[in-house]
């Protein structure tokens, strides 16, 4: 899950509680707070969104660029409502994050057990 049910994406803010979309209040929320429970979870986010910013990107861009950059990824699988939200995730093919950008996004990141995994993730 690339945008990790919307997280990555802005869809939350600081909390499962404060839902931007009609899926993420609703049905949404219940199992993506059940597999994104890590304690960083939206100081992550905030990476994302605030590196977004400087880059004159969307965060889903951001996310779908530092999946694509690593090892063994050849096609990140991203589900969309819009047309628009596809034409943002494929110019993310075109985004390359620096080292230092990975590493920032990753410092904060702990594996956590999810309901997928049956164990880290």
């Amino acid at each position: 899950m690339p945008l990790a049910r919307g997280i990555l994406a802005g869809t939350y803010s600081q909390s499962f509680d404060k839902g931007s979309t009609d899926r993420s209040r609703g049905q949404d929320r219940q199992p993506t707070e059940m597999l994104y429970r890590g304690p960083a979870t939206f100081d992550i986010a905030d990476r994302v969104i605030e590196l977004a910013g400087k880059r004159g990107v969307k965060p889903a861009q951001i996310a779908v660029a530092w999946l694509a950059g690593k090892p063994g990824i050849t096609c990140p699988v991203v589900g969309v409502l819009k047309v628009s939200q596809l034409e943002d995730l494929v110019a993310a093919v075109d985004l390359t994050l620096t080292d230092d950008e990975v590493e920032y996004l990753e410092e904060l990141y702990s594996p956590t057990d999810n309901l997928l995994s049956g164990g880290a993730s």
